[in-house]
């Protein structure tokens, strides 16, 4: 079954109103500015917290144990391996959301950082779209992600940059940096965006860093504007 390219995949993670949340904020002007260089076709988005993605249960493993067993198969055809209706009715949770990365040149993702880590709502998303093999190319065994660009939008209440007293409590990009560039993203294509001290703002006990968070979002737009208006990866790789 054909599926539709998709040049754009824009993913959104946090659990806040679009007004008060900054990687909303971010990776709005992130598709706005993309859609004004290259086009709306081929943009799709998911919003992860209004829309969650299931959490995978016990039909979700067993199906993926058994495709351990057999080998790289395509997503197209692991519905035939399904075995009971359980397991093929997490399977047809999980297929649309694997085509989606699968074709996707670009894909954009809004992390707020949530105790010291990503949104849940992101954490079921990663573990849906880790299937046994769905990330591979089924002829030659390579990952299908190599040539993807994956822009990351994060955005964190406090500073956990090096040399702050926090940064070793940051689990967010180094995680996301070892989940991508484990699974076939190049480093290059891989690209960090932080706004940072998001909580100078609201908290009075961290209004001594107001102008810092101003500067640090200032930055992120910038540095966002700047990616959305590269050139994209060509849509058939």
């Amino acid at each position: 079954m054909a599926h539709e390219r998709l040049r754009l995949l824009h993913l959104d993670s946090s659990a806040g109103p679009a007004d008060e949340s900054l990687t909303r904020r971010l990776t709005a002007l992130f598709a706005e500015t993309w859609r004004t260089h290259h086009g709306a076709d081929g943009y799709r988005h998911r919003d992860l917290a209004a829309d969650p993605v299931p959490p995978v249960g016990p039909a979700h493993v067993a199906l993926g144990r058994r495709l351990e067993r057999v080998g790289v198969v395509p997503p197209e055809a692991v519905g035939r391996l399904t075995g009971t209706a359980e397991e093929r009715r997490e399977w047809d949770l999980t297929l649309p959301l694997v085509r989606d990365l699968r074709s996707a040149d670009t894909v954009l993702l809004g992390v707020p950082m949530y105790n010291f880590s990503v949104p849940a709502a992101l954490k079921a998303w990663i573990d849906r779209v880790t299937f046994p093999g769905a990330l591979l190319d089924a002829e030659t065994g390579g990952s299908v992600l190599r040539d993807t660009r994956v822009v990351v939008v994060m955005a964190r209440g406090g500073a956990y940059g090096p040399g702050t007293p926090r940064e070793g409590f940051d689990f967010q990009r180094p995680y996301l940096r070892a989940y991508f560039t484990e699974y076939g993203v190049a480093e290059e294509n891989l690209h960090f965006v932080q706004a940072e001290m998001a909580l100078a703002g609201i908290a009075p006990a961290l209004a001594r860093f107001r102008e810092s968070a101003e500067a640090s979002f200032a930055a992120a737009r910038d540095r966002v504007i700047e990616l959305a208006g590269r050139a994209p990866v060509p849509l058939y790789r």
